[in-house]
């Protein structure tokens, strides 16, 4: 045996004999009580979830029996009259808003949250951040509100400059042409963006400030901007939990109701435009749930909110994968 296995030995030794820390503090009633509040508590979430997913489909059974899965959901067709009904313009509608927003959202969150953490002086930092998480505050049908009379408008009046320019744009043209109405896809679009910002760079915020001084300095010791800090430096340490912010966003974006309701128009037409008006699932649920006076009128309403669960479940398992990825990634690099 040479000296490094001896000091091999000794080393491993006691750690083997320490009893877990967990253990330790079994017999107290209070550490007992405790963990199986936990438990139950973390038993109630699931319950809860699956119990609510379970009542939906119950509720949507006719609707399934009578399209089935494949029919609904590529159908175009939404005719309360005739009692036929499709979820495919709807299913598009709010991915594609979803998808505008985050567009939108995620590099501005992430200028407010590098501003913030990097560039801003002290005492300015801590109004913008109130101000941004202010914005989490206000109530979706305000934003909704200030969409219609305050938005709308004003983009009315810039969508003609929209159609002349981006409009001409060979591939892509399509997208932005349209009547100069205000509201539409994209302005749902922007408004979404507007809602989900502050969630995506508070989180930013968070966890940029979370980064070791040490490896900022050491940066900016060697001659780094301040752009390539943010961008090879702290962005790299934290972009597990950037991932996951912009996730949580994505998840308020496709949820939205009465905001997105408002303004994107609600029409059941799909239109390549996104200057026309659509409609979203959450929309369609909160304009016509009152008025389904037919069993399978109500039912497909509720398939579609199953079908919208649906895709928040896959959503958020994308994020927990992608999270996990990076993880694996980050621990094989060290």
């Amino acid at each position: 045996m040479n000296g490094s296995d001896a000091a091999v030995r000794v080393d491993m030794r006691p750690m083997s004999g320490q009893p877990k820390s967990s253990s330790r503090f079994w017999h107290l009633p209070g550490d007992f009580l405790f963990h199986q509040a936990a438990v139950l508590a973390a038993f109630l979430a699931a319950a809860a979830l699956f119990a609510t997913v379970i009542a939906i489909a119950y509720d949507s059974r006719i609707s399934i029996e009578a399209f089935g899965i494949w029919k609904f959901l590529k159908s175009s067709e939404w005719n309360p009259v005739t009692q036929t009904f499709g979820a495919f313009p709807f299913i598009i509608g709010t991915l594609v808003s979803s998808a505008i927003a985050m567009i939108l959202a995620v590099p501005i969150s992430f200028g407010v949250a590098v501003f913030i953490s990097e560039i801003a002086p002290v005492w300015i930092k801590k109004p913008v951040a109130g101000a941004i998480e202010l914005l989490a505050a206000i109530p979706s049908i305000v934003y909704g509100l200030w969409g219609l009379l305050v938005f709308a408008p004003v983009f009315g009046q810039m969508e003609p400059w929209v159609s002349h320019y981006l409009g001409a744009i060979p591939g892509i043209g399509l997208l932005f042409q349209g009547p100069p109405v205000g509201i539409g896809m994209l302005t749902a679009g922007i408004v979404l963006a507007i809602m989900i910002l502050p969630y995506i760079s508070s989180i930013m915020r968070d966890v940029f400030i979370a980064v070791p001084a040490p490896l900022r300095e050491s940066s900016y010791a060697m001659g780094a901007t301040t752009w390539e800090v943010a961008w090879q430096i702290i962005l790299p340490y934290t972009r597990s939990a950037v991932i996951g912010g912009v996730f949580l966003g994505l998840g308020r974006a496709l949820g939205e109701t009465m905001a997105v309701t408002f303004v994107i128009g609600n029409s059941n037409v799909l239109s390549a435009s996104l200057l026309m008006p659509s409609a979203t699932i959450p929309s369609v649920l909160a304009n016509e749930f009152t008025e389904a006076t037919t069993p399978l009128y109500l039912s497909s309403l509720i398939y579609l909110g199953l079908i919208l669960i649906a895709v928040t479940l896959v959503v958020r398992f994308l994020a927990v994968l992608l999270i996990r990825r990076l993880g694996r990634r980050e621990g094989t690099a060290t």
